[in-house]
């Protein structure tokens, strides 16, 4: 029987790689920090503590679902969640969608170290993808121990660069409401809760597969649940304060492909430079789970196959977005595949309602069973 005893080593990993795997490039480079919740104004902040919560109830259920049911396949729970023929449809997708997010973060490589360092955008890409190719091969526990130690740290540094730049600017804040929206600002949707929707359903894609499988690695359910919990509080902080810090400066980073280092160059010339290599950290820590996702789902991760996968997909990934704008792939990809994530949220709402209401019956027909024995 397992106890209830929390490991707090590992909900710091389990809460740390939830993190890490959402800090990519679009939210250290604070491209979709732009793009999902400063393009609405304060309205987007709203937005963000939605996101919040929405990221709480599907870190739980995804983490605690993977430690009961202990998938035999990573993508075995959108079978889970939506049925056979539905649940078909979101494991085929999902491997695209995450394969698309992969390219998007070796996009954002390069345009992190073509913005700070002047570097060719193609040495940014490829080492990226270099790196996250080779992490993949070491398998998916290696993975959780590298990522869940890098990701508090990356997001700790954004939201003290968000602190820092709402300090400097204090008055920002109260122009910000005026200034946006008469600003040409690429945009996730129509609407802030759109947006925020839209937001929380690509993520869950992202993270479906990977939280489950890491949630069987857990030692007990209430372990597993503070990981999801502390991982999706400290993200969300981390929004929250990052659009806070790009709303203060918005007409200075309007434009950029990097926002976030206009941020950090405006502190000090040398804390861009830090703060680049923290990006990169950023991005490498959520493109080696994506990347591990659809190698997974294409071999073993202990066979010669897994590895050939790995190979083979870095190097097209790196092809595609050396081809595309780094700004015009976090908009296509994300928004798109973020509204099919609605359609999986809203699937999963339903299937925890059913689950209530089937736990009552079975407890009310227990009950009833026992009354009718104690009866007779």
């Amino acid at each position: 029987m397992d106890s209830n005893k929390v490991d707090f080593k590992q909900v710091i990993f389990f809460s740390g790689a939830f993190i890490a795997f959402l800090i990519g490039s679009g939210f250290a480079t604070g491209q979709e920090i732009m793009q999902y919740f400063v393009a609405y104004g304060f309205m987007g902040i709203v937005g963000a503590i939605v996101v919040f919560l929405l990221f709480l109830y599907v870190g739980i259920s995804f983490i605690t679902t993977g430690y009961e049911r202990k998938f035999p396949k990573p993508n075995d729970i959108y079978t889970y969640y939506c049925g056979k023929t539905i649940g078909k449809f979101f494991d085929y997708f999902s491997i695209l969608f995450i394969y698309l997010s992969f390219i998007v973060m070796i996009g954002g490589a390069g345009a992190t170290l073509n913005q700070q360092y002047d570097l060719p955008v193609l040495i940014g890409s490829i080492g990226l993808a270099v790196l996250a190719g080779v992490t993949v091969m070491f398998g998916l526990i290696k993975i959780i121990d590298v990522i869940g130690k890098v990701g508090p740290v990356i997001c700790v540094m954004a939201i003290l660069l968000g602190i820092s730049a709402i300090i400097m600017n204090p008055s920002g804040l109260g122009k910000a409401a005026q200034i946006i929206p008469n600003l040409d600002l690429l945009s996730a949707s129509s609407n802030w809760i759109f947006a925020a929707g839209s937001y929380v359903g690509f993520c869950m894609l992202w993270l479906a597969a990977f939280m489950s499988t890491m949630g069987a690695t857990a030692v007990n359910k209430k372990t597993a649940s503070f990981g999801a919990i502390f991982g999706a509080l400290g993200f969300s902080a981390g929004v929250i304060v990052m659009a806070l810090g790009l709303m203060v400066n918005v007409e200075q980073v309007e434009g950029s492909l990097v926002p976030t280092l206009i941020l950090a160059g405006n502190i000090h010339p040398g804390i861009a430079v830090i703060f680049a290599l923290t990006v990169v950290a950023g991005i490498y820590t959520t493109s080696v789970p994506l990347l591990w996702t659809v190698s997974s789902r294409i071999a073993d991760e202990k066979s010669s196959k897994f590895k050939s996968a790995t190979i083979i997909l870095a190097i097209i990934g790196t092809f595609v977005a050396l081809n595309i704008p780094f700004d015009r792939l976090v908009n296509i990809v994300y928004v798109i595949n973020g509204y099919v994530g609605i359609l999986l949220l809203a699937l999963m709402i339903i299937k925890s309602i059913r689950n209530v209401v089937g736990g009552k019956k079975n407890e009310n027909n227990r009950d009833g069973g026992s009354l009718e024995t104690n009866v007779r």
